[in-house]
């Protein structure tokens, strides 16, 4: 039984759904928040949750030996590296960091205390995702030629209605970290690592200092070509995501928070046959999704059985591409990856004016 503590009681809700699915893996020991009024109203009828404002409290307890982060932006990395300090693994929402720099010293941490990150992908987990896994480990995929995504949600001014979303010292960007990384992160989770990024973002929606639309076309190590598509200004909140290999198309629906639980079309490309499809597909078992599969991925790591959980270097490597797509973004540029620490944006993305303010 791992015990665990929430720290943010916002998209910490849904953190402890994943949680409660699993009793038999999980048990929530503390709900840490400094509105312990919201703090209670997530907890709900699980009396069992210590609710606290204190997180040193938090991390002075040997029961608790998870700490998920669901803090603002600015705040994960500080709050990583005390979780470690205190003998703690970590599970953290996005972004991990605020800075290659950052990742580099988290990357440390993890290598000085042994203590495990976590970070939150939990768009990976879902039936349609098995199903693609499964057709690609059949050998029916052959090469990928293109993929896109799409994210275009609305969010108008209430959403900014707290202080530091929007803000490049609070949030840390805009629609491109904070709405699309997900969707970037199964780009390359299904198509292997980003060679080169050319990126164009906007303020068109809302008065914020940071982007709320971005077109991004990417060239991944593979070969592959790959567009995002991302905006805040839609007339409701869809996403999407097509891939296109040599032996079929992979298209989903349009759920935004979860799309890799709709409902996908795989559709046979010659001279693979629509038959050869669907008996891999049906061979594909039901599994957890969302949160519950990201964390019952966590919980078969920390017992030894590593191989299906999000690992720190998943996300590192979405920072640098973040940074790369914000490089690519403020100089007009395509911008190559890997990235160095010779790079100018190493200490972080935000435009030079933001980053001094």
């Amino acid at each position: 039984m791992i015990g665990v503590a929430i720290i943010g009681a916002g998209i910490g809700a849904q953190h402890l759904s994943g949680y409660l699915a699993l009793p038999e893996r999980f048990t929530v020991k503390a709900i840490c928040d400094l509105d312990l009024e919201r703090a209670r109203s997530v907890a709900g009828e699980a009396s069992s949750i210590h609710l606290t404002a204190d997180l040193d409290e938090v991390l002075a307890d040997d029961s608790i030996s998870l700490i998920d982060i669901c803090l603002p932006p600015h705040l994960h990395f500080p709050v990583a590296l005390k979780a470690h300090a205190a003998g703690k693994d970590v599970v953290c929402e996005k972004p991990l960091v605020r800075s290659l720099e950052e990742a580099s010293a988290l990357l440390e941490s993890v290598k000085k205390t042994g203590r495990q990150v976590f970070p939150v992908f939990q768009y990976r987990f879902g039936h349609a995702l098995r199903q693609l896994r499964a057709l690609i480990d059949a050998g029916l995929a052959g090469q990928a030629f293109v993929a896109s995504s799409e994210v275009h949600w609305n969010r108008g001014a209430s959403y900014y209605d707290i202080p530091w979303r929007g803000t490049w010292k609070g949030e840390c960007g805009g629609a491109i970290l904070g709405h699309a990384i997900h969707a970037h992160d199964l780009l390359c989770h299904v198509l292997g690592p980003v060679e080169q990024v050319f990126a164009m973002a906007d303020t068109r929606v809302n008065k914020i200092e940071t982007e709320d639309c971005a077109a991004i076309s990417f060239r991944m190590k593979s070969g592959a070509l790959a567009t995002s598509s991302v905006t805040l200004g839609a007339a409701d909140d869809t996403s999407r995501l097509r891939f296109c290999f040599e032996g079929f198309t992979a298209e989903s629906g349009t759920l935004p928070y979860r799309p890799a639980e709709d409902k996908w079309h795989f559709t046979a490309r010659a001279p693979t046959t629509q038959d050869q499809i669907d008996a891999v597909l049906a061979t594909v078992e039901d599994g957890e999704n969302g949160f519950t599969g990201f964390v019952e991925a966590i919980a078969n790591a920390m017992e030894g059985r590593e191989g299906k959980e999000v690992t720190i270097t998943d996300g590192l490597q979405s920072i640098e591409l973040v940074t790369a797509i914000y490089t690519s973004v403020q100089e007009g540029t395509v911008v190559r990856l890997p990235l160095t620490a010779e790079n100018e944006r190493f200490k972080g993305w935000a435009p030079r004016a933001s980053a001094t303010a």
